[in-house]
């Protein structure tokens, strides 16, 4: 367990970014659950990477939902449809991480989908450099149908407790407390332990970072041989 700065942190997981060998671009994940803090660590990580020089591509899960009409076939508030109906794995791993995987083409699309206008999009396609890094933040992506297309594989761990009250904060303009503290409560954290037991993120990834604090935050890395290098037979 490892405690340090927040640019410690930062710097730390630039050092496992540049610690993968893989003869394609380094795919990473930026797990956790909603209000754990992934996009303004993803964010981070970024900005440090492209100042080494290395070419980002900056992508979210929020680009790879099924349109509003199809996500909520079991329920707005229900756990089992956010886990299950929410998200596009199949399209992800098509225009994305499979062309950035081994023996890809490099050729990809980073999102299908305009959650602003809940609309289905088709960005221009573009091809990446041999050496390229994705930073992907998300939740469940270390889910079984997605584990193995990672090189890193971060999780960004709270109390489950303390992302509804940073979810009241982060969306006190647009939505009641009593709203926000609802679908937290039914669906979002529900749908987390239901991926904790289903799935055991925490086990698959590399490092976990605990965001309780985060500008004081606690990280440990896995007991691995080699965990960033790609194991074979990796997607």
């Amino acid at each position: 367990m490892a405690h340090g700065t927040r640019d410690d942190l930062i710097h730390r997981l630039a050092e496992a970014v540049g610690s993968v060998t893989v003869a394609h671009p380094t795919r990473v994940a930026v797990d956790g659950p909603p209000a754990a803090g992934k996009t303004t660590l993803a964010d981070e990580l970024a900005v440090v990477l492209r100042d080494q020089g290395r070419d980002v591509i900056r992508a979210t899960i929020d680009d790879f939902l099924f349109p509003r009409a199809q996500r909520y076939p079991r329920g707005e508030y229900s756990a089992e449809g956010c886990y299950h109906d929410t998200h596009d794995n199949e399209a992800l791993k098509r225009v994305l991480l499979d062309p950035l995987g081994p023996g890809g083409d490099r050729r990809f699309q980073h999102a299908v989908y305009d959650r602003a206008a809940d609309a289905v999009l088709s960005p221009p396609v573009t091809t990446a450099p041999p050496d390229a890094v994705l930073v992907f933040d998300g939740v469940f992506l270390l889910r079984p149908e997605l584990v193995d297309r990672w090189d890193l594989r971060i999780f960004v761990s709270t109390a489950l407790e303390m992302t509804v009250d940073r979810a009241v904060i982060r969306e006190r303009l647009v939505s009641p407390r009593a709203d926000v503290e609802r679908r937290w409560r039914e669906r979002y954290i529900p749908s987390q332990q239901l991926y904790f037991a289903t799935a055991c993120p925490t086990q698959h990834a590399d490092i976990v970072v605990h965001n309780d604090e985060p500008q004081r935050p606690v990280w440990e890395t896995a007991r691995r041989e080699d965990p960033f290098t790609e194991t074979p037979g990796g997607r």
